[in-house]
């Protein structure tokens, strides 16, 4: 019974995605038609930015346990030669956790190693268009892939609620599972957040990135 109940909310949550999907055009309509499209687009994108460093925090919290985790680990293992699978799953779980929860951050806050070797010789406005390119050719393609590529092993995994294959495993496979998708879909807001800022500074509707330097630290330090 509460199987079902797990597969229903995220038929449901399903929906909800696929309702949203139009709103990542949003960028773009803000670029075509900047008139009705910037006040919507100004005030999505913190909103976004909040929920992304709320996941930090979570981040965060897992990476303190990681270490604690870890620290059990070793003090059990070389100290006591004691061993449990469930304290060893512990660390794989929350090393996971912390990039899969963080991966969007470090989106936000331009962290992501760049490959791009033509992007630091164009100006501000072509750096924009660069990201919207990037934005929409690539981050977006793949974290869709991401999500329904995994779709129906994770429906699968949360119909059993799927546990550890060994018998002193912690039983939340499919939670550690749920993490997959959880990360496309930050990355997928963090993307959409990224292009409506570009939007903006190419329409206008806000400062440069060169005249918003003085306050960005500030700004993403909150």
């Amino acid at each position: 019974m509460d199987a079902d109940i797990f597969l229903q909310l995220g038929a449901f949550l399903k929906w909800i995605g696929i309702i949203l999907l139009p709103v990542f055009l949003l960028p773009l309509l803000t670029l075509a038609v900047p008139g009705p499209f910037t006040a919507p687009s100004k005030a999505l994108y913190p909103q976004i930015d909040r929920v992304t460093r709320w996941a930090l925090n979570v981040a965060i919290v897992c990476a303190v346990a990681l270490v604690l985790l870890q620290l059990a680990v070793v003090i059990a293992s070389y100290a006591f030669a004691l061993s449990w699978t469930w304290l060893s799953e512990s660390v794989i779980y929350t090393f996971a956790a912390v990039f899969m929860l963080g991966s969007a951050s470090a989106l936000l806050s331009d962290a992501h190693v760049r490959v791009d070797i033509l992007r630091p010789r164009f100006g501000e406005r072509g750096r924009d268009w660069i990201e919207l390119a990037g934005t929409f050719l690539f981050l977006f393609p793949i974290c869709i892939r991401l999500i329904t590529t995994g779709e129906d092993g994770l429906t699968r995994s949360w119909s059993l609620l799927e546990g550890s294959r060994e018998s002193d495993g912690l039983p939340i496979l499919f939670i550690f599972k749920t993490l997959l998708p959880v990360f496309a879909v930050l990355m997928m807001a963090q993307g959409l957040s990224i292009a409506l800022k570009a939007s903006l500074r190419l329409t206008g509707g806000m400062p440069s990135e060169d005249e918003a330097t003085p306050t960005m630290s500030s700004h993403y330090g909150a």
